[in-house]
């Protein structure tokens, strides 16, 4: 099972990613967690990226979803192609070999999960923090998600801390892990 958290920068999609992450640990569930690609790119990121940098980033991206679903049961991605592909069309406009790359490959996850904007982005030494640049990226995944027939769950924007609670009944995962009954109903074979 493959999960992508997708939103613009600033949104909280890193924090979901370790919490679900967590969530799933302590289920004894084998899950492996792809870094958002961006923060180790070589290239210029945010308002300088360049097309060149952000097909690096792309295809870093499925790169290290294939490594990591070939080891784990369950991988959790901190951003997806859809929204690495929408910092690129903000730079370069739509590409047609990258918009259907870009739709076959989201086919490949079973769960897109849109992380809403609720503030401001803060500087962590990679983040850009202009609200405007915040809110157009956002809106470009909104327009690519609906002109490639994406399908994304919108996460509640007042609901950030039931929001693992939603992907986990979403993708049909339980909430917690499983008790061990010590004592055994009667009639139940020991």
């Amino acid at each position: 099972m493959k999960i992508a958290f997708i939103g613009s920068h600033g949104v909280g999609k890193t924090t979901l990613c370790y919490d679900l992450a967590a969530r799933l640990k302590r289920q004894d569930r084998a899950v492996d967690l792809v870094a958002e690609v961006a923060r180790s790119s070589p290239l210029p990121i945010n308002r300088d990226t360049t097309l060149s940098a952000q097909a690096w980033i792309l295809h870093t991206q499925i790169a290290r979803e294939i490594a990591a679903e070939a080891q784990n049961d369950i991988v959790i991605c901190d951003r997806s192609v859809l929204d690495n592909y929408a910092y690129l069309v903000h730079q370069a406009g739509r590409q047609s070999g990258y918009d259907a790359m870009v739709r076959d490959w989201v086919a490949t996850y079973d769960g897109l999960f849109k992380v809403p904007i609720t503030a401001a982005p803060s500087f962590d030494g990679k983040r850009d923090v202009s609200e405007v640049f915040q809110h157009d990226i956002d809106a470009v995944i909104d327009t690519l998600a609906r002109d490639l027939g994406v399908h994304c769950h919108l996460l509640d924007p007042a609901g950030r801390d039931g929001r693992v609670d939603d992907v986990l009944r979403t993708s049909g995962l339980p909430l917690h892990p499983p008790q061990i009954d010590l004592f055994p109903r009667p009639g139940d074979d020991a």
